[in-house]
């Protein structure tokens, strides 16, 4: 299914606070050629692109939605490709680094995904990622499920030894992998609410009338302590085998 885009770029403060300190973590000087691997509205892209004032940035997502939102703010400071990361990748040139936030849990086939990830970056080259690891947004999983709502769920949230294995099965070394417990807090209930609907549980109101999409979100909501998302980060460092 499509994003809501417009509403994603509004919320989304909470991914780009995260995204912050990882992007502190990325090996690069200035000059290298940079894939930003899932780049949501760009939000997180504009800040790699600042550190690059002699390089440059691919951003590549699957979401036409999102890309569009990306070029409104990015313009042509950036390559956009439209691609999945569970496929092979279009790209010809090899990249020395690899930079994501918020998106290796939307892809279900980590094996794939790292594999694809290595083959278009050179020996030598960093991957430096944040997703969601085990137990992210247990809370509105859990609540969701006792309000009998399920879905087709995309999400895989991994475990940092498994993620530790894949990466060097795919290629990789010098592999860090740990998760970082966060939480996501709203100014008001109707953002929580937007938040909810547009990100956490956007699978599971695919489809359903408008009226019931609010009333679900506000539901899910109420359960929630605090008003408090409880997200668990997994933090990714590696280096592709020279």
């Amino acid at each position: 299914m499509e994003w809501d885009a417009a509403t994603y770029d509004r919320i989304a403060d909470p991914q780009e606070r995260w995204a912050m300190p990882v992007l502190d973590r990325l090996p690069i000087s200035g000059d290298e050629r940079v894939l930003d691997a899932g780049f949501g509205t760009g939000r997180v892209t504009e800040h790699l692109l600042r550190r690059l004032p002699r390089g440059w940035g691919v951003a590549l997502g699957r979401s036409a939605a999102m890309l569009e939102q990306a070029r409104q703010r990015l313009g042509d400071r950036v390559d956009y490709v439209h691609a999945d990361l569970g496929r092979p990748l279009p790209l010809a040139e090899p990249f020395d680094a690899i930079f994501s936030t918020a998106t290796f849990h939307w892809v279900p086939d980590h094996d794939a995904l790292f594999a694809y990830l290595a083959a278009v970056l050179r020996p030598g080259g960093a991957l430096v990622a944040q997703c969601g690891g085990e137990g992210n947004v247990a809370g509105p999983l859990a609540a969701a499920e006792a309000l009998g709502v399920t879905s087709d769920n995309p999400h895989y949230f991994a475990t940092p030894a498994d993620t530790a294995r894949r990466l060097d099965a795919s290629g990789f070394v010098d592999i860090w992998t740990w998760l970082q417990p966060e939480t996501a807090s709203f100014a008001t209930p109707d953002d929580l609410e937007s938040f909810l609907l547009a990100v956490v549980l956007r699978t599971h109101v695919d489809g359903m009338p408008h009226d019931e999409r609010r009333a679900f979100g506000r539901a899910v909501a109420d359960r929630l302590p605090g008003g408090v998302i409880d997200y668990v980060r997994l933090n990714i460092l590696a280096r592709r085998r020279p």
